[in-house]
């Protein structure tokens, strides 16, 4: 696979990718997909992945929901850790969104506020120039957070690719998440399937 792929995860937290969590939809293909096939990939060939975790506690402004609680087990990623190389903590659907005591299980949380410098940061550190790499992203939900991250890539000067097997629509099913890859993430990001990606040497 060309080095020029940075790989980034969002939101496989248990809330939303294990069977009893509270957003957790069995419709959805991809998880069986990243656990059988991406993750075993990553780890015969020693590519790290960048993770994007959600801390969805209350108080949030303008959503009630209360997941992926820090400390919790629904806060927890399903990712693998020894294929995890960095990972940004948000408080909303956009990555820009953090909070005070952030994933910090001991602490009460503060309102969610963008700070989109943090955010910009952590990209060039760990995803790297814009233009030297390209952003290749998976994880939950295309129709929400993955779409969300592929604007903020997008307006950043990233290029980003988003991985069609490794994503998947609120609701499940193909026909949603198809809906959603061939418009509107195509004004953000290219849809790449699994074969073509790993056949770019």
């Amino acid at each position: 696979m060309n080095k020029k792929y940075k790989f980034i995860a969002v939101d496989l937290q248990n809330d939303f990718a294990s069977e009893k969590g509270l957003h957790y939809n069995p419709l959805r293909g991809s998880v069986d997909f990243l656990k059988k096939v991406l993750f075993p990939y990553f780890k015969e060939n020693d590519i790290k992945i960048n993770e994007i975790v959600s801390d969805y506690r209350q108080p949030r402004q303008g959503d009630t929901s209360d997941c992926c609680r820090a400390g919790e087990w629904g806060y927890e990623s399903i990712l693998p850790r020894d294929i995890v190389s960095s990972t940004w903590i948000k408080a909303m659907n956009s990555p820009v969104w953090v909070r005070e005591n952030i994933g910090n299980p001991d602490k009460q949380p503060g309102l969610p506020y963008p700070d989109s410098e943090a955010f910009h940061k952590w990209l060039r550190e760990n995803i790297g120039e814009p233009g030297e790499v390209v952003p290749v992203v998976f994880g939950l939900t295309i129709d929400c957070c993955v779409l969300s991250t592929l604007q903020e890539l997008s307006w950043r000067g990233y290029y980003p690719l988003v991985l069609r097997e490794g994503v998947d629509h609120y609701e499940g099913g193909m026909e949603n998440r198809d809906k959603i890859l061939n418009s509107p993430v195509l004004n953000w990001a290219e849809a790449i399937k699994w074969s073509e990606l790993i056949s770019d040497e």
